[in-house]
């Protein structure tokens, strides 16, 4: 994966990171102006996975934008959003973690 990629990766992450930790705030898409930032949130994500998968595989790509996603709203929700953390979390969170980085590293080959 060249440079420009991992950080095109990258920031589509950040951007559904932010847009999904957002979705308290559109309450139920019932307030139109945070409903607003997570739709352009999402669309701003989906538009930048199209242009990483122009340069690497789709499974790859996804596995770890989804993976890494995940991972990331987990520890937003603990640090800003007060929700719970347990061994089975921090478990589940650890393995999302090394399937990410199995698939990037069978991706690169």
């Amino acid at each position: 994966m060249d440079m420009l990629t991992a950080v095109l990766l990258a920031l589509a992450i950040g951007v559904e990171v932010a847009a999904s930790a957002l979705l308290p705030k559109a309450e139920g898409f019932t307030n139109p102006i945070w409903t607003a930032v997570v739709l352009v949130g999402y669309g701003v994500a989906i538009w930048l996975l199209t242009v990483v998968v122009k340069s690497m595989p789709v499974s790859v790509a996804y596995a770890i934008w989804a993976g890494a996603g995940t991972a990331l709203v987990a520890v937003v929700g603990l640090v800003f959003l007060g929700e719970s953390f347990n061994w089975v979390k921090a478990l589940s969170l650890a393995m999302i973690v090394a399937g990410v980085v199995g698939l990037n590293l069978a991706g690169a080959h």
